[in-house]
């Protein structure tokens, strides 16, 4: 399992694992809970670096990154 420490985000923490180049049991601690649930089980089973393209980049309002983003971050940095 990893674990990946957001930063700029509501979310703090985010788990997953990647088996075989696919994105498995994501989970974020913190933010909110029915996206997060959305992404989670949106990106099972699809592949890392198709699902950190998609996500890079999003923003939240006015801040610099969002969960997604910070999750396509997480993605890139184990891969």
């Amino acid at each position: 399992m990893i674990s990946f420490a957001t930063s700029g985000t509501c979310s703090r923490v985010i788990n997953f694992e990647i088996v075989d180049g696919k994105l498995h049991n994501v989970s974020f601690v913190g933010g909110c809970p029915g996206n997060l649930q959305a992404i989670s089980r949106l990106v099972e089973g699809m592949d890392a670096k198709e699902a950190a393209s998609r996500l890079q980049g999003i923003r939240c309002g006015a801040r610099t990154t969002s969960c997604g983003d910070q999750f396509a971050k997480a993605i890139l940095s184990n891969i």
